[in-house]
């Protein structure tokens, strides 16, 4: 069925609507309101930031704004103080699954557009979606998300299989423990089968904010050219309990300082609708070069990576109990670089093609998205975060213990996570250190695990941690609380 014909009488409810909660015209005149902010300004809203309160819209264009680099280097302290006191030094690892990138779509922005006939086509069947869940295995994965075109090939049943054959897949004492979906907006009905097979966050990136320049880029003669169809997509997830929900936009599409206000309303939008539920993650993706595919090497709103660290220090501030993404489309300098400012989820070892997780090398220009920036093994990223001081976590509990939406936005706004996740994290490093890891690896990470186990101040806790550990020694697996 096409898939306009198919989401027509839905559209129906965003086409009635006189306005929707993006506003251009009162973003910038926000943003120019305040063009050259004062001191004293920048440091009022740092210090409501550093109370760990949600900024609101004019707060957030002042830190945009600011250019004085005395107090933006403030704010990235405050930013790295920020991210430990919610998250505590723990950085979660996960590695995305592409299934299928035939699309009816044709963003002109994307190497998986309809139009562009160098991308080889690929839908996996149940067995080749299972052996690419063995190799991730293997390689020590426990956390995915699944990356679907929007095709009448992948719809919903299709969705619904995939999810429950990642989970059926065992490999000795390994298995994906959270499959995220990184999908199509879904109609309320075809949510409540993705929530019934137990997905973990329903993510959808609204590309663009901006309503004239997402008309530009979205042709009207496909479904993704409908607007709103796009932008209220979580909300009809979070109406039928699909209650973990991802944000983004792909940055370069549009001025970087309106996406960021957009993602800000955005969230400001569901807390409102949704009894302070929000995004469990925003993720910050930046056009990256595509085969055949000319606007995405030459962006006009291209990021530099010095805006690109301050976008990411303010909606850490401006939103500070939510988890933010930085993916492998940046290289590792630049990661290396953006971390500290608030980032608490990255992938490593990842394959952006479909099938990719067989293939010898790394490169396959002509099943891929876009460039991966970042092609470093799962073990290479997890020794440098070691190294770095941070511990790595593949912890699925809270997920599989119902600590989400409502409940875990609580917990995200006390120090729960820092105090909680952060054991939990150790159990999982040690388990990805008992089964994967090199030498070279293995002792950064015991390393780590001394001195957080260390910092425990509780005994009680301490020494189920401990206990724990001896656990996973013996021989066991998936400790936590």
């Amino acid at each position: 069925m096409n898939l306009l014909e198919k989401y027509r009488e839905e559209f129906a409810e965003y086409d009635a609507m006189e306005r929707d909660f993006i506003d251009d015209a009162l973003i910038w005149d926000q943003l120019n309101q305040w063009a050259n902010p004062k001191l004293r300004d920048v440091r009022r809203v740092l210090e409501k930031a550093a109370s760990q309160t949600r900024l609101e819209p004019e707060e957030m264009a002042i830190l945009i704004q600011n250019r004085d680099e005395e107090t933006i280097a403030e704010m990235y302290t405050l930013t790295n103080r920020l991210k430990r006191e919610v998250y505590g030094d723990r950085i979660v690892f996960f590695a995305p699954l592409y299934v299928s990138d035939k699309c009816a779509n044709d963003c002109v922005y994307c190497g998986y557009r309809r139009s562009n006939r160098a991308i080889r086509r690929k839908t996996l069947t149940m067995e080749e979606l299972r052996h690419q869940v063995e190799l991730m295995i293997g390689e020590g994965q426990k956390r995915t998300v699944l990356v679907y075109g929007e095709s009448p090939e992948t719809d919903i049943a299709y969705i619904c299989e995939t999810v429950r054959q990642v989970y059926s897949v065992k490999n000795g004492g390994g298995e994906i423990r959270r499959a995220n979906i990184n999908c199509a907006p879904l109609s309320r009905d075809e949510l409540r089968q993705l929530k019934q097979v137990g997905i973990g966050t329903y993510q959808v990136f609204q590309e663009t904010y901006h309503h004239e320049t997402y008309r530009k880029l979205h042709p009207a003669d496909t479904v993704k050219g409908h607007y709103r169809w796009r932008l209220y997509c979580h909300d009809r997830a979070l109406d039928v309990g699909v209650d973990d929900v991802g944000l983004g936009v792909l940055f370069g599409l549009y001025d970087w300082r309106f996406e960021a206000m957009g993602l800000l309303y955005h969230t400001i939008h569901l807390e409102e609708k949704y009894n302070g539920v929000g995004p469990h993650t925003i993720s910050f993706s930046r056009i990256k070069p595509a085969l055949n595919t000319p606007y995405a090497s030459n962006p006009e709103y291209a990021v530099s990576d010095a805006d690109f660290k301050k976008l990411v220090a303010v909606i850490r501030l401006a939103i500070p109990y939510t988890g933010m993404i930085l993916t492998a489309r940046e290289s590792a300098e630049v990661r290396k670089e953006v971390i500290p400012l608030g980032i608490s989820q990255i992938d490593a070892g990842s394959r952006i093609g479909v099938g990719g997780y067989q293939e010898a090398s790394n490169a396959m220009p002509d099943k891929e998205q876009f460039q991966l920036g970042d092609t470093r093994s799962l073990d290479e990223v997890i020794r440098e975060i070691c190294l770095e001081g941070h511990i790595p976590s593949l912890c699925t509990a809270c997920y599989r213990k119902g600590r989400t939406g409502e409940h875990f936005m609580g917990l995200g706004k006390s120090s729960f996570v820092r105090n909680f996740c952060m054991l939990n994290a150790i159990c999982t490093l040690k388990e990805y250190l008992l089964d994967y890891a090199g030498p070279e690896t293995r002792k950064a990470g015991e390393a780590v695990i001394a001195k957080y186990l260390a910092e425990i101040g509780d005994a009680q806790t301490k020494a189920f941690v401990e206990q724990a550990l001896i656990n996973l020694e013996n021989g066991a697996r998936d400790q936590y609380l």
